[in-house]
């Protein structure tokens, strides 16, 4: 057993053969540990194909489907989109207009006429895709994502269109044998 940090609540890494089994997470509070164990199976891809210059394409469905390949029942799951000028965001998804007030504002937040210096001509991209992000968190129970009755999440495009992926990542929670 390895700690990784000086204090007790910092996790300690349980090395087998130099692969790592499960990390183990104290919390000082109430005295009890709790084992982080890595999923067999390392990620899922999601393929989009964006039809337009900026759009949020619902893949709530498609992430879904990936914790389910994955074999997340209790834990977290990451969404992750490996583009400078895409994002990732959890918003409404019940009213589609929600989404169209959200892009106005960014055009109105990100203007299209600034003297930007970047060559390709599509700074604005940029700058939207780091004020959305690229990666949400969701919580994972019972093998379904814990999202709120009109929660869905958004792959954001602001330089379509492309074809662009979405990395998602499960990490299994609970106690295991040492």
């Amino acid at each position: 057993m390895r700690r990784i940090g000086p204090f007790s609540n910092q996790p300690v890494v349980r090395a087998d053969d130099c692969h790592i089994r499960y990390v183990m997470v104290r919390d000082r509070g109430c005295g009890l540990s709790s084992l982080v164990r890595p999923l067999s199976k390392a990620m899922e891809t999601i393929n989009i194909r964006s039809h337009s210059q900026t759009e949020f394409v619902d893949i709530t469905d498609q992430v879904q489907d990936a914790v389910k390949k994955l074999e997340v029942s209790d834990g977290v799951c990451y969404v992750y989109v490996p583009h400078t000028t895409a994002a990732v965001t959890i918003n409404e998804n019940a009213d589609p207009t929600v989404r169209q007030d959200i892009i106005m504002a960014l055009d109105r937040i990100v203007a299209r006429e600034l003297p930007y210096r970047h060559g390709e001509g599509n700074s604005p991209a940029h700058i939207k895709g780091s004020l959305i992000g690229s990666s949400v968190t969701v919580l994972v129970e019972g093998g379904r994502l814990v999202l709120g009755t009109w929660q869905g999440i958004f792959f954001c495009e602001f330089d379509g269109p492309r074809n662009r992926r979405v990395c998602v990542k499960g990490l299994e929670h609970g106690v295991y044998p040492a």
